[in-house]
């Protein structure tokens, strides 16, 4: 099947690759129906499934080496979203894991140290009635135990409370003028870490909530 070339690196429906230097290898393609049915997708979803985009793309765990993870996003975002991680590749930004948010995760009590990289997830905004971000597939949220959700004295997840004190950086943090909000910033997106009530510091989104 014939490559498309976009920017310096390259988009296809071929198996993923893993590439160490000096970009990312990652494919892109329409959500099959395996991965839909792996996904928190559903009809009454407020985006369609054929607006929906598959992303596989390497990124550096905190073991210091390259992996493959999975991730879906609305299709007219998929571009700048594979930018954004071709340069937290680039700076060898850790990563915990990507992967699909599954159905069975959208109730799970908060209390876990997950920490998932993902991005469409099919549920209203915290605490709200209207559709989050993540359900149109317009919003990422990085390595989520290291930075935690916060309002009031909820913190969320739950055991993340360590990673409140922002003075002490981590491998793995979302910090000001650091590479994960410069690289979602150079897009456009807005950073929950920059909000007041909530603050949400895992949180990057195309609309700004």
């Amino acid at each position: 099947m014939p490559e498309v070339v976009l920017s310096d690196f390259y988009v296809t429906t071929a198996i993923p690759y893993v590439n160490a230097a000096p970009h990312i290898g990652f494919a892109l393609e329409l959500v099959q129906a395996d991965v839909l049915a792996r996904s928190t997708w559903q009809p009454a979803c407020p985006v369609r499934k054929d607006d929906l985009s598959y992303l596989r793309m390497s990124f550096w765990g905190f073991d210091g080496h390259p992996h493959t993870g999975e991730m879906i996003v609305n299709a007219k975002v998929a571009k700048p979203v594979t930018d954004v991680f071709d340069k937290l590749f680039q700076a060898k930004f850790p990563l915990e894991e990507m992967r699909i948010t599954e159905k069975p995760e959208l109730d799970a009590p908060p209390t876990g140290d997950g920490n998932d990289t993902s991005a469409f997830v099919c549920r209203p905004t915290r605490g709200q009635t209207n559709w989050s971000a993540h359900a149109y597939g317009l919003a990422v949220d990085i390595n989520p135990f290291c930075n935690p959700y916060t309002k009031g004295d909820l913190v969320l997840p739950e055991l993340a409370s360590a990673y409140l004190d922002r003075n002490n950086p981590r491998p793995g943090m979302n910090l000001a003028g650091g590479v994960t909000t410069k690289a979602f910033a150079a897009i456009g997106w807005t950073w929950g870490g920059t909000w007041t009530s909530p603050r949400d510091l895992m949180h990057f989104s195309q609309t700004g909530n």
